[in-house]
């Protein structure tokens, strides 16, 4: 529980920025509520006086996003495997040396009280790094966490780092020269070359973690024999709530059920040495297949903590009759439609920069904001989050799209109607371009995730936009955690290559960015989560910019880039969720970097008529 418990109030729809982008790379992480679309509501998080009394202990049942089952528990991240909800269980049990969160002035900080591990000290010029743990966390089972469990982390990435998510070539582990136990709380990276402080610790320090190594491996282990052990137990999804291997943890939480539906239940961890230690008995994290099964579950009471769709929002105010409070969750994220440019028959199509840019051209992001997502969202204009982008570089413009096909050799039937079909094979000013045969069709397929009304009717929006301009769109439906087990980076030949043209896995945004929004995750060459297989030299030389320097004009730069060539098709960015808290469950901060803080909340005993207290 924080420190005060003061009235908090935040409203929730704030006039969205356009401005320039801020003057410093350290200071670009303006939260995305700064950038705020949700319903015009104001939210109480905090008890004020004459509201309530805190209490101990209590059950709290949170609803899954529509589709979302968790399934990895190893906090070592596989591609595949990235999804926000399995990443926030994690740092529960095994926390990171450093949180984002955002500050008393709505800016995301690394600074949090309850980082494990004091703020890192740069020297060298910045090629030095040194990082001290705080003392006073221990492992469950009693044991000390050691700068030895951090090495121990750093040595399973380095040593299998193309299987770890988080992986990008040149950076982590990469970019580490030498790491240095100087004593049990105390370690030292000496790097590669000089980098940008801030961003490197947003960037790169963010994934620092310790692991138990006294439990996890033998002395002397190869840690390539321990990571493949340990993946074998992470794809033991019917038996991660009863392997001996995860109760170890460190976090405020460990895990008391979880089961291959998606049902997670958490317990507090009795040796958590953190200053944010769990008040509740128990929080219930409830999986659904779909939102509407989830609002029927939330209107008849089943749930403390739970979310409506955008297109029910006319019924908010029968959850605030019935003792609920609405506080749309903003994330700090880009959302979008995401091309394999690596597939055999497609592939070609979208390596044409005036094909993506006309596809775009035809996406009404405004309409589809409104419409569709009833103002829980707002346009993304680039690779960076919208508040920090300058223009609109691809607005909708459907004749400006039409003339880019025709530009380039594609043409309708005689009678004007149909899918374009490539008239002018070959490269070059008036042609298809490179792969494409003459004949071909203009037409793709999309596999987007199932669940979400708004998101199917944003992919028939988008289809029939495609069409009215001769371009065919077939969709295909799935479960998120097929969705994102399928658009994996892959080889042309690779048979998962073949598998997929267009991706969206974006219901609650596609990307969420830590602090520091660079790209190098998810644009640079070969990266881990560069599910579309974009290489680009002039985008790798941008993002090693925003890597190096904090002159403003890095990031600047990069996201202009970006924003024309589009990689991706950039979509209308929702918010997470539009919540829905019960009024007497309190201490919920939704942290823009989808981040969960369960060991904050409490709940609250109500004063009763006459003025005494009455249980929840």
């Amino acid at each position: 529980m924080r420190q005060s418990r003061t009235r908090t109030r935040v409203r929730a729809r704030i006039p969205r920025r356009r401005g320039r982008l801020l003057a410093s790379v350290a200071l670009l992480a303006t939260t995305a509520l700064l950038a705020g679309c949700g319903p015009k509501v104001e939210a109480v998080t905090d008890v004020r006086p004459g509201q309530g009394t805190p209490v101990e202990g209590g059950t709290a049942v949170m609803a899954l996003p529509p589709a979302a089952t968790p399934n990895w528990i190893f906090p070592i991240g596989a591609p595949g495997y990235l999804a926000t909800y399995n990443s926030a269980i994690q740092n529960l049990l095994y926390p990171p040396l450093y949180t984002p969160e955002p500050d008393k002035s709505g800016k995301l900080t690394m600074d949090s009280p309850r980082n494990v591990a004091e703020k890192p000290r740069f020297s060298d010029g910045n090629r030095t790094v040194t990082v001290t743990l705080k003392k006073r966390y221990r492992w469950s089972d009693g044991e000390p966490v050691t700068a030895d469990d951090v090495r121990f982390w750093f040595e399973l990435i380095r040593a299998n780092k193309d299987d770890w998510g988080g992986y990008s070539p040149k950076l982590l582990p990469d970019n580490v020269e030498t790491f240095q136990v100087l004593d049990d709380h105390t370690f030292r990276l000496r790097l590669d070359r000089a980098y940008n402080p801030a961003w490197f610790t947003a960037d790169q320090l963010e994934y620092f973690k310790p692991l138990p190594r006294h439990a996890w491996s033998k002395k002397g282990e190869d840690p390539k024999k321990v990571f493949k052990r340990l993946l074998s137990h992470a794809k033991q999804l019917s038996k991660f709530d009863s392997d001996p291997l995860w109760k170890t943890t460190m976090g405020p939480w460990r895990i008391e059920k979880w089961t291959a539906s998606g049902h997670v239940s958490l317990v507090p961890n009795k040796r958590y040495g953190g200053p944010d230690k769990p008040h509740l008995d128990r929080v219930v994290l409830k999986p659904f297949t779909t939102a509407s099964s989830e609002f029927n579950v939330l209107r008849a009471g089943g749930l403390d903590y739970g979310y409506i769709p955008p297109s029910v929002m006319a019924q908010s105010a029968h959850f605030k009759e019935t003792g609920y409070r609405i506080d749309p969750w903003e994330s700090w994220g880009i959302t979008y439609l995401v091309p394999n440019l690596n597939h055999p028959e497609t592939g070609p199509l979208m390596r044409q920069r005036y094909l993506r840019r006309a596809l775009q051209s035809l996406i009404d992001q405004k309409a589809i904001s409104e419409h569709v997502w009833h103002g829980s969202a707002e346009p993304t204009l680039g690779p960076v989050p919208s508040a920090l982008m300058e223009e609109n570089a691809l607005p909708y413009d459907p004749g400006k799209a039409r003339s880019l096909l025709a530009a380039h050799g594609w043409k309708r039937g005689e009678d004007g109607g149909g899918t374009l079909r490539c008239a002018a094979p070959g490269t070059g000013e008036g042609h298809c371009g490179k792969g494409i045969d003459k004949g071909q069709e203009l037409a793709l397929e999309l596999l987007s995730q199932s669940g979400s009304t708004e998101t199917s009717n944003t992919m028939q929006a988008i289809k029939s936009s495609f069409s009215r301009a001769g371009v065919r769109l077939d969709i295909r439906e799935q479960p998120l955690n097929t969705v994102l087990g399928t658009t994996v980076p892959c080889k042309p030949k690779e048979v998962v290559c073949s598998q997929w043209q267009l991706g969206f896995f974006g219901t609650q945004g596609s990307w969420i960015f830590p602090a520091e929004p660079s790209g190098q995750q998810l644009f640079a060459t070969g990266a881990p989560s560069n599910m579309g297989n974009w290489s680009d030299a002039k985008t790798d030389e941008l993002i090693k910019r925003t890597e190096y320097s904090d002159d403003d004009s890095a990031m600047r730069d990069y996201a202009r880039h970006l924003a024309r060539e589009a990689p991706v098709l950039w979509t209308p960015n929702p918010a997470y969720q539009v919540s829905v808290i019960r009024s007497d469950l309190r201490g919920i901060d939704q942290n823009p970097t989808l981040t969960l803080a369960p060991q904050d909340w409490y709940f609250v005993k109500k004063p009763a008529r006459g003025g005494k207290g009455a249980d929840r």
